[in-house]
Formats: structure tokens, sequence, C-alpha cells
């Protein structure tokens, strides 16, 4: 059955939505360590690789179950659909970010295959496949609400705790001394990101994928993990560089200092979020944190034109996913 070609199709479309999140929200993680110039790009990108396949595959399953199963219910729909939505899902999700990328802008892609598994389920519904109370509302609901709360989050945590650096550096003789240690630090606490993304956000590639194989009898996880990880892996090696630009220096100017306060409140939000099986965006967490840092130096610190548009496109993605996961949904039902 693995080689049925429906199932070949959406691992394609799973590692090329994997490929985005790498390109896209691996590169988030790394922006701060590359922006104030610890690691050098090749150097933050085999770092990345290696730690964030080590989440994907190590604790990378409670969040991909809930995007398989916790939103649609997937047991009530029969398997051709099931293979058809998870295609549709990743194909749309995958499109999108790959514009945002383009566009030199994080997008978050735990929106984006949220938003294009509730389209397909909606598609479900209007067939009357399944009702509209069979879509678990309510996990959509606290999904929504982490995407709120945590760039809020990181951004209070990174504060804070830049603030506290602050003092401790303005208390002792010679400040300078402190440069290497926050430096080794900003980086622990960048691995600790990625390795939180690697958990979190390889659900957003092979989460479908998942849902296609329960479909159909094929419980892969370990592979299919791995898959993911891979995927990540390689988006962050060929395009990451786009968005470590715009989170490493266009956002707001970064020190060791505020970089390791932006990492860590990053870091700790993630973590508690995946600990929970909620698929949180490492996107909105990563932008809050260095938000966070950068009015910690007041408004005029931050550039807002850059954050607008990257909320602006974070508005837009569920609704545009949606309807292309509807469109390529029916359009693959009439094939």
């Amino acid at each position: 059955m693995i080689f049925d070609p429906f199932i070949i199709a959406i691992f394609a479309a799973g590692l090329y939505m994997a490929w985005n999140v790498g390109a896209n929200d691996l590169a988030n993680a790394m922006g701060t360590t590359v922006g104030i110039g610890t690691l050098s790009l090749k150097q933050a990108i085999v770092l990345g690789g290696v730690v964030s396949f080590s989440g994907a595959v190590l604790f990378g399953s409670r969040v991909t179950e809930t995007v398989a199963k916790g939103i649609v219910p997937i047991s009530l729909i029969d398997a051709h659909s099931v293979m058809l939505g998870a295609l549709a899902a990743t194909l749309a999700a995958g499109v999108w970010v790959t514009f945002a990328t383009y566009l030199n802008l994080p997008v978050s892609t735990s929106h984006s295959i949220v938003g294009a598994m509730l389209g397909f389920g909606l598609v479900a519904v209007s067939q009357g496949i399944i009702s509209m109370g069979d879509i678990v509302w309510v996990v959509l609901l606290k999904i929504a609400a982490s995407w709120v709360l945590s760039p809020v989050a990181g951004g209070v945590v990174a504060f804070l705790l830049f603030k506290m650096t602050q003092r401790l550096l303005e208390r002792m003789d010679d400040p300078l001394k402190a440069d290497r240690p926050l430096r080794f630090l900003e980086v622990v606490a960048s691995c600790w990101v990625i390795f939180a993304l690697g958990s979190n956000d390889v659900a957003n590639a092979i989460g479908p994928l998942s849902a296609a194989l329960g479909a159909v009898g094929t419980e892969l996880p370990i592979l299919v993990l791995a898959f993911g990880g891979f995927g990540i892996v390689l988006g962050m090696f060929t395009w990451g560089y786009r968005i470590i630009e715009t989170i490493g220096k266009k956002i707001t100017e970064l020190t060791p200092a505020n970089a390791f306060a932006a990492q860590f409140g990053a870091a700790a939000t993630v973590l508690v979020c995946s600990s929970l099986g909620m698929p949180v965006s490492t996107t909105h967490t990563m932008v809050g944190s260095v938000v966070g840092v950068g009015l910690a130096g007041g408004l005029e610190a931050v550039d807002l034109s850059v954050i607008w548009k990257i909320v602006f496109l974070w508005v837009l993605t569920v609704p545009i996913v949606m309807v292309v996961a509807a469109t390529i949904y029916l359009g693959l039902m009439i094939i």
C-alpha cells in the first residue's frame, strides 16, 4: 500500500512542505545567532540541521498526532478522501510558505497546515461526508489561542530576561567580559529553540502524511518523523538564508545580550506548547521574542514597517490556505 501512487504523491508533498519548514521556520531560530555574528551562515545551517533533526525524531510525535487526527475526524472519512485531502492540504500550505519565503517574510507553517486541513474538512462537510459538529472546534480554538499567546509570552519572557541581563551588566566593572559567555549562552539557547522547532514544526509537514498512512492501515511513525526531519534540514541548507536575514538584521539591532534573551524566551514558550501537543507557531514566538527585546530599548528600536508586513501575512495565511486547499481537493476529486 505504501507504493500506492497517492501515497507516493503525499510523501513528495510532505517532503516539499518539510523543505518549506526548514527554509522559513528553522531559519527563524538561527537568525539571531547569525545576526550578532557568533556563527557564520554555514555554521548555523549545519548546527541547525543536526539539532532540528534530533528534535523531530525524538519528540515530534505528539504534535503530529494533533495535526493528523485532532482537527478533522479522519476515522469518519473514507481512505480515498483522506488521501486526497492530505495531499491537497500539504500542497496548499507548501505553496503559501514558498511564496512568503520568496518575500523574505517569516510566516507560520503551523497556521498554514492547520488552515489547509480545515479547508479539506469544510469541503468534506459540504459533501455530506462529515457534519460541521464532527470538526473538533475546541482543538482549533486552543490552537488559535496559542498563536496569539505564544508571541506575547515569548516577547514578555524575552523582555524581562533582557532587562535582568542589562542590570547585571551595569553592575559589572567590565561589561565586555560578559560578551563571550553571552554569545555562548545565545548559541545554547538557539539550539534549544531549534530542538523545540524540530519537535513542533515537523508535524506541519508530516501530519497530513501520517493521517493518510493511518487511513490505509500503514503506520510508520519513526520513518515518517525521520523523513520530515530530513526535509526540514534540506530546506534550511538550500533557502534558509532569506529568513535568517530578516530575523537577524531587519527587525531590531541585536547584541549578544538581547539575542540570548530572545532565544530563551522563544524556546521556553515553544517547548511548553510542544509538551501539551499544541502546534504553536515557532515563527510567531520567535518574532514576538525579537520584538520584545527590541522594545526593551524603546519603540524606536523596532522597525515597525517590517513588523506590519509580517503581521499582514499572518492574518492572510489561514483564509488563503483554506481556499487553496479546498480548491485543490475538489480538483483532485474531479480528476
